[in-house]
This record gives C-alpha cells, sequence and structure tokens, in this order.
C-alpha cells in the first residue's frame, strides 16, 4: 500500500471501454494506475499508448503502464474491476495478490452479483459495490471512443455504512473531472441501473438498432416501457426500496440517450461476441420466477436472443 506518499495506487482490471476510460482519467489526474489487458489492446497499449476519445475531450496516455499479469503490480489502494460478466470469478481469483488489508475492490460489471460473486473469492472486508454510467466501445486496440458526455461512477459499501476509503475514492473522481456518487444505498443504485440496463440492452440487442432508430415508434417505445415496468416489479419483490418514480425516470433518460448509442451487449452481438444476457434478460427472468412476478416481454426477448449468447451462433 501507499506509505509516506500521496500517490495512490489503483489498478484497472479489464481495461475495455468502461476501466480505460475512468482509468485514463485517473491517470490523467496523477495517480498511479496500472491498467491489466491482453491480447492486441494490450499491444497497442504497451506501443502507442491508450487513448480516450470523445466529446469530453481526448486522453493520450503514452507511456501507460500496462500488463496481463495481474500478480506483478502488488497490492494496491483500489481495484477497478472491470471485466466482462462471465469472467468474474476467474479475474477475481487473479487480482487476490492485489488485494491488501484496506484496499478496495469496486466491481464496475453491468448486472447486479457481481460483488455478491467476488466476495467468496476475495473476502467481505475487499469488496465494495459499484455502477458505471458512461457509453463507450474499444473502436481499435488502444483506443476507446466515447458517445455522449455523461461519465459518473456510484459507489459505496454493501452494509450501506460510510468509510474513509469511499470518501477518498470520491475526491479521486472529482479530482480526474468526472462526476462520482458515494452512497449508502448501493443496492438500490444496482438496481436502479439494472432497471434501465436490462431493458435497454435487451431491446437495442434484438432490434440491431441504436436509440435513435427506436424511440420515436410508439410500437417499439412499448418494448422499452413494458420491459422497464417487469424489472422494477421484480425488485420490488425482492424488497429493494426502488424509487416510485423509477420507471418514468428511465424511461426519460432512454429518451434523452444520444440517438447513435447502443449499449455493449448490441455492440458485442453486432460483433459476434459472447453476449451478457445470462446476467441481464436471463437474470430478471430467473429472478422473477424465483419471486412469482411474471416478466412476459423479458421471457420473450431473452428467448429470442438465447442461441447468439455464446457469439453468432455456427
Amino acid at each position: 500500500m501507499t506509505t509516506g506518499t500521496d500517490t495512490v495506487r489503483i489498478a484497472v482490471i479489464g481495461a475495455g471501454a468502461v476501466g480505460g476510460s475512468f482509468g485514463a482519467a485517473l491517470a490523467k489526474a496523477g495517480n498511479e494506475v496500472t491498467f491489466v489487458a491482453r491480447g492486441a489492446h494490450l499491444a497497442a497499449m504497451r506501443a502507442r499508448g491508450l487513448s480516450v476519445l470523445g466529446p469530453r475531450g481526448d486522453i493520450h496516455l503514452n507511456p501507460v503502464q500496462a500488463t496481463d499479469d495481474p500478480a506483478s503490480i502488488g497490492p494496491v489502494d483500489y481495484v477497478m474491476f472491470c471485466v466482462k460478466l462471465w469472467d468474474v470469478e476467474s479475474a477475481g481469483a487473479a487480482v487476490r495478490p492485489l488485494v491488501g488489508p484496506i484496499t478496495a475492490v469496486i466491481p464496475l460489471q453491468n448486472g447486479i452479483d457481481a460483488s455478491e460473486r467476488l466476495i467468496p473469492i476475495l473476502g467481505k472486508d475487499a469488496v465494495m459495490g459499484g455502477v458505471a454510467q458512461i457509453s463507450a466501445t474499444v473502436a481499435e486496440p488502444g483506443v476507446i471512443r466515447q458517445t455522449g458526455t455523461f461519465m459518473r461512477l456510484v459507489f459505496g459499501e454493501l452494509d450501506g455504512r460510510p468509510s474513509q476509503r469511499g470518501a477518498a475514492f470520491h475526491a479521486l473522481c472529482r479530482g480526474a473531472g468526472f462526476d462520482s456518487t458515494n452512497t449508502s444505498e448501493i443496492i438500490v443504485a444496482l438496481w436502479e441501473k439494472f432497471v434501465l440496463l436490462a431493458t435497454n440492452s435487451s431491446v437495442s440487442t434484438l432490434t440491431r438498432l441504436p436509440f435513435g432508430k427506436l424511440r420515436d415508434d410508439p410500437d417499439v417505445f412499448a418494448l422499452f416501457e413494458k420491459t422497464t415496468a417487469e424489472v422494477a416489479a421484480v425488485g420490488r419483490a425482492r424488497g429493494i426500496r426502488l424509487p416510485a418514480d423509477i420507471e418514468a425516470r428511465m424511461l426519460q433518460t432512454i429518451r434523452n440517450f444520444p440517438p447513435e448509442m447502443m449499449p455493449s451487449m448490441a455492440v458485442d452481438l453486432l460483433r459476434g461476441n459472447r453476449l451478457e444476457l445470462p446476467w441481464l434478460a436471463g437474470k430478471v427472468v430467473a429472478l422473477g420466477r424465483e419471486v412469482g412476478v411474471p416478466t412476459p416481454t423479458f421471457d420473450v426477448m431473452y428467448a429470442a436472443l438465447k442461441p447468439y449468447a455464446n457469439g453468432a451462433p455456427a
């Protein structure tokens, strides 16, 4: 850990669109950030650095601290855990050497269960909850392109208590120039994002279209309305204190998205990649069955997308 210095050590596990964007901003602000990546993306970062391009202004980090071996980094203050949902367990085991007695591991996955999946691997003291709000994609190896200007992290301790590490990370985010909230209600925040993301990822992926091509047709927009209501009903049945206006607010958010924006799952489908479907639409269907809440629209979308879950069908 940091001793006798003001330098904060941060490891970004999964330097894709989310990890790369937030990690680059934190590195530019003077923090010691090491990115864990692999393949062509890692090779490009080593050769040419990391670029984040978009309407917030461009960031070029060169040289950039990047590796494919988390164990080579040593203990850090914060682990920003940004791998895809199917890699949570394997990546969680790989980051054990980074976790010291006061390290905070902040999962920034889609879905709602990354924290509970990490606790058996890293221990409940290490793991916080986190929500990333950004639209970005890896345009090519070493280059991330952001859509729109919104960029925000919401995080907090899973038991709701205030913590010094949460307050310190909030200050780091502010210093790096993006919005952040250190909340005592991170479970509610996770579910608020889940209401939005389970909905928009499913509709956009099923139609293969960005929001600007979807929201003006009342028949298509009805899909957003029905799925938002279904996932919110599941959350409330599970005892999550969702705000009464969550459905209306999320529908307004969808109306205000940049027209060219597409959720990452839709981008993955178009690229023939594996999908996070089981943890998004599939999770809504499974939880709905658990609590006896019908999810007919999600049932259809999940079934229609399931043949693509492991990539383009052979």
